[in-house]
């Protein structure tokens, strides 16, 4: 058996009863939804059209909201459904960012996060999905596709259907007769947030798991107030704009009249801290080490011992900013104990757990002033710090809803983080501990070439043509759009062109201190901006 959805845009009529339907059978709570009809307005006063159309989650036949979950939470039943354990999930938000398709969200009232799940519990009651019984038009049809006899699989064999996003590669299982691109292409709309049917506001966002329900439905009030106050105001300034438009001759783009409200940013602060203070506790232990390894400085083990208990307060500064961001942070340690091994959250976790293990062996062994041991950990703690460095790159390379985290720049990128974040702290407190000063000269030279070779992944980064629109798009916000004073301020000037000339032209501890510091606030900038920017691009 291979479940799957036909949207036949022929009959919808845009009545919201799939909608309804699925919030009354599922308890979806308001503010978000499991299916939901979007409205785009085309076409040249007076020949203007609306097109519906119904979206939901695809039930892909390559899921990368599976193979990103790290606790099984999201799994393929052998119908093909693709199912979801809310007792098993930690809210790390993870799938959100692997759907291409904008379809999972975070409960407000369970914390945990949730999709379609193609009405399973009826399904296995041999019963339709509540959305296809309700349908007055007959416009969605659910079924079997292998099954030759079935309704679906004579649709889809016979009529000419589209799917979002193929490029993906996900292989959906929600297709659309006659489906217009202007619908199903979020890029080719902009969403209106005020509308002929009201104003809509950000959606729940991220949740935490001290939310306020009350304070919740309370804002949902407001807008409502705010909703019935300004009707008719916007009704005539929309019917207006558009008969101005058609008597002068000229074109109305495509809209977005209605959709889902917008998540907000799901991967905040907490997550760009977690990154930041990982880079440091990589760096800071790891550059001593592969100096003293290399034979270029003769390191006293009066620095190993304070840099590796720094590495350690930052790593659990990392574990704790990690925590943070879960919406059900008391099941953190599912990570570890109910692993699901192609997710790189899952891979991360272990990866600091040994870092920590490694470390924390290595400061009880010069401690007991065992040197041999602590010869043969140089090298695994050295391996395992480099693994640190970089493996978000690769946990946010399964985020395939975020084009621009796709790119093989990021591993560079995280990597330079570490080593730039790592000799800045040791040069930034050298003034206040003597023996780091023989590091220096190194170190300097180090952080400067680290800092020129960033900012030209940077420039290549940014300047060379990107494969998709969602990409672009994306390049644009960073360097000329929103964040294009955190960019060329924060990032490029004072946090590495101004540093690198201080570093280059002085010697004086309390300026090259100066230096470092500037040099962190561009790293944090920098993590900052490649985190938040991929996550204001519409996916629906």
């Amino acid at each position: 058996m291979n479940f799957g959805f036909v949207i036949d845009n022929r009959n919808c009529i845009g009545c919201h009863a799939c909608t309804v339907a699925c919030k009354s059978e599922n308890s979806v709570p308001l503010g978000v939804n499991r299916t939901w009809v979007k409205y785009v307005e085309k076409g040249y006063f007076p020949d203007t059209r609306i097109v519906f159309s119904v979206m939901r989650c695809n039930h892909c036949e390559n899921a990368p909201c599976i193979e990103i979950c790290p606790t099984k939470a999201l799994y393929t039943r052998p119908d093909g459904i693709v199912d979801f354990n809310s007792d098993r999930c930690i809210a790390c938000k993870s799938c959100t960012q692997a759907c291409p398709y904008d379809a999972i969200y975070i409960d407000p009232e369970t914390n945990t996060a949730a999709k379609c799940n193609y009405c399973a519990h009826r399904v296995d009651v041999g019963l339709l999905p509540s959305c296809v019984t309700v349908c007055p038009t007959e416009a969605i049809i659910a079924g079997d596709m292998d099954d030759p006899g079935s309704k679906i699989n004579h649709l889809i064999s016979r009529q000419q259907v589209t799917v979002r996003k193929p490029e993906k590669g996900t292989r959906p299982k929600l297709f659309y007769i006659e489906g217009d691109d202007v619908s199903l292409n979020p890029l080719e709309t902009k969403n209106c947030e005020e509308n002929i049917f009201g104003s809509q506001s950000a959606g729940v966002g991220h949740h935490s798991g001290n939310t306020n329900k009350s304070s919740f439905h309370h804002k949902l009030n407001q807008d409502d107030k705010k909703r019935e106050q300004n009707y008719r105001g916007i009704f005539s300034k929309n019917i207006g704009h558009l008969l101005n438009k058609g008597l002068s001759g000229g074109s109305r783009p495509a809209n977005r009249i209605y959709d889902t409200p917008s998540k907000g940013i799901l991967w905040g602060w907490e997550v760009a801290g977690y990154i930041f203070t990982k880079a440091l506790a990589a760096g800071i232990l790891g550059l001593p080490m592969l100096l003293n390894l290399l034979g270029l400085v003769n390191v006293s083990e009066e620095v190993f011992l304070p840099s590796a208990i720094a590495s350690l307060i930052l790593l659990g500064a990392t574990g704790g900013l990690l925590i943070m961001d879960l919406d059900q942070p008391k099941r953190f340690f599912y990570v570890l104990l109910r692993p699901q091994w192609k997710s790189w959250l899952v891979k991360g976790g272990y990866i600091l757990t040994i870092y920590g293990l490694l470390v924390t062996i290595f400061c009880i062994a010069n401690l007991l002033n065992l040197e041999k041991m602590n010869y043969w950990l140089v090298l695994p703690i050295l391996f395992m710090g480099v693994l640190l460095a970089i493996y978000t790159a690769f946990l946010f390379a399964q985020a395939k809803g975020r084009d621009f985290w796709q790119s093989p720049l990021l591993i560079l990128h995280m990597f330079l983080h570490s080593i730039i974040g790592g000799s800045a702290v040791l040069i930034l407190v050298n003034p206040l501990f003597q023996p780091l000063n023989l590091m220096m000269p190194d170190l300097k030279n180090i952080m400067i070439w680290a800092i020129i070779i960033n900012l030209l992944s940077i420039f290549a980064e940014l300047s060379f043509p990107h494969p998709t629109e969602d990409s672009h798009r994306t390049k644009n916000l960073i360097y000329k759009g929103y964040f294009k004073y955190e960019f060329w301020l924060g990032v490029i000037f004072f946090g590495s062109l101004i540093p690198v000339i201080l570093l280059f032209w002085t010697t004086i501890p309390l300026i090259l201190s100066l230096a470092s510091f500037l040099i962190l606030i561009g790293v944090w900038y920098s993590i900052r901006i490649w985190l938040m920017a991929p996550q204001m691009i519409s996916l629906s």
